[in-house]
């Protein structure tokens, strides 16, 4: 008599992440502690003057000096897809009436096609994520480090009290960053939920991204 082994599903993935949820801009995580996250734009250091670049060095040490927490700086390189503006090139190309022209376009759409198959071309992204921890780092013991390191998360419910408190020393601590980045002479964006929905959906699932795009959270009707 054969017995058929019983398949227990395993532990969901959400389990092992360390993401609570996502709202009003900020990512709060199982242990409560609070996330943003800015969009900073880049400069080419190597082609500002000599005064220009003591000046960026200066307004960057006056950052690092001024920070009295932790502050992670995330660089996000991907491959650009490119085949929907080649597909457009070649639509325009089919629908212009000027020789010209089309034949300009043609070119362009060649030299495009040889550059790709050179070598990829690629994206970066850079972001800052500010955190904000009521509990300092410095009171957790080591074992209790290493507990969190080989233990999947735990969620921990924060009320909506003590969330509007902690979101508000978090922003505070974002008006400083940014206003910091901004002297240096980057530009900044402090992403919203949408736009932190679409950059961890993107990280997760780096494959699928650019097939299954995320739904509009406006568009989305919860019964």
């Amino acid at each position: 008599m054969s017995t058929k082994k019983i398949v227990r599903p395993g532990q969901p993935t959400q389990r092992y992440m360390d993401i609570a949820e996502i709202r009003e801009d900020v990512v709060i995580m199982k242990d409560g502690t609070l996330r943003a996250v800015i969009l900073v734009s880049s400069i080419n250091f190597a082609l500002k003057s000599v005064d220009e670049q003591e000046a960026i060095i200066s307004a960057y040490m006056q950052l690092l000096n001024s920070l009295e927490h932790p502050l992670q700086i995330v660089i996000q390189s991907r491959r650009m897809n490119i085949e929907k503006y080649l597909d457009a090139l070649k639509e325009e190309e089919k629908n212009q009436k000027n020789d010209l022209l089309s034949a300009q376009i043609s070119d362009y759409r060649s030299f495009i096609n040889q550059l790709v198959e050179l070598g990829e071309i690629m994206s970066k992204k850079f972001f800052v994520t500010v955190p904000y921890d009521p509990m300092s780092d410095k009171q957790r013991g080591f074992f209790s480090r290493i507990k969190e390191i080989f233990s999947p998360a735990v969620s921990l419910k924060l009320s909506g009290q003590k969330f509007i408190e902690r979101r508000k020393e978090l922003m505070m601590r974002v008006e400083h960053i940014i206003g910091a980045l901004q002297s240096i002479g980057l530009t900044t964006a402090l992403l919203d939920t949408q736009s932190l929905i679409e950059l961890y959906y993107s990280v997760y699932n780096p494959e699928v991204y650019e097939s299954q795009k995320v739904k509009d959270l406006s568009k989305i009707q919860i019964e």
